[in-house]
């Protein structure tokens, strides 16, 4: 399966406020998967390296470049099975992007560092990294605000638990942390269905909506499931939501572009970088 990525460009800007496109991807360590089996056959390579993983790497940066803001979940920052390398900071380099932040979720010696990444065409003014509640540690969170401090855009990024248990929990910290946000993005891979009752009570907690794409997002070869999903706030407005066809992991990349209100602008240049860690 191959897709063509938007022309990167930067966002464009109206009466009614700029133009952004963003895109959530568990890209699983750059990985590809075909098959079932795979996930058997192909278990070493989430411990050792690999030469052709690279390669994926390459061809998920080069797809990823028409794309202002990108959540990632599954990489690694910098252990044996990556040959070292912070896949984040790598696919900043080969899509360009000036700016990148992630957190390093479940540390596992030297041979697996489990990250998430966000990539961005603008410099963030704060950073928060969060730990999930889970029952099994290693779950967390990154908290990116843009544009001007009185009116932010606030991406929370995620990769949720297979436990619908700790899910919930995961809900209700995310619903807890955005509470006094109004211009809010949601983005990962929440491991469940959009119908799923603790989907359905982070919406009803919130207000935030599901930005309907209308397609299963996992295997990426056969889909059957939705499990990727960017949510927005009431305020925010989503022109177009799309899945990927492109065959680089074992979830296919959700994308929607969003047209931002007025008062958030995120030209602004901040010089000074809150970070903090909760």
């Amino acid at each position: 399966m191959t897709a063509s990525p938007p022309p990167p460009s930067a966002p464009s800007a109206s009466s009614s406020g700029q133009h952004l496109r963003l895109l959530s991807y568990n890209i699983q360590v750059g990985i590809t998967t075909r098959h079932y089996r795979q996930y058997i056959t192909n278990s070493w390579k989430h411990v050792l390296p690999y030469p052709e993983r690279m390669d994926t790497l390459r061809a998920i940066g080069q797809f990823i470049a028409g794309f202002d803001i990108v959540g990632l979940q599954e990489l690694d920052s910098g252990s044996l099975r990556s040959g070292f390398v912070d896949q984040a900071e790598y696919l900043a380099q080969v899509a360009m992007f000036p700016h990148w932040y992630s957190r390093t979720n479940r540390r596992i010696g030297h041979f697996a560092q489990h990250a998430l990444g966000l990539l961005g065409r603008y410099r963030a003014h704060r950073i928060i990294e969060h730990r999930l509640p889970s029952r099994i540690p290693g779950r967390g969170a990154l908290e990116v605000h843009f544009g001007h401090a009185d009116a932010p855009l606030v991406v929370v990024l995620l990769h949720l638990s297979l436990s619908r248990r700790a899910r919930q929990q995961q809900f209700n910290y995310v619903a807890r942390l955005i509470d006094t946000q109004r211009y809010v993005v949601v983005m990962g891979d929440l491991n469940c269905q959009p119908e799923s009752r603790e989907m359905l009570a982070l919406l009803d907690d919130t207000q935030l909506r599901i930005a309907p794409h209308g397609e299963h997002t996992y295997p990426s070869w056969r889909p059957a499931q939705s499990f990727d999903h960017i949510l927005v706030s009431p305020a925010l407005s989503v022109r177009e939501a799309k899945v990927y066809p492109v065959a680089y992991s074992d979830h296919l990349p959700v994308g929607l572009e969003l047209l931002l209100p007025p008062d958030v602008r995120l030209d602004d240049n901040p010089t000074n970088l809150e970070y903090a860690v909760e």
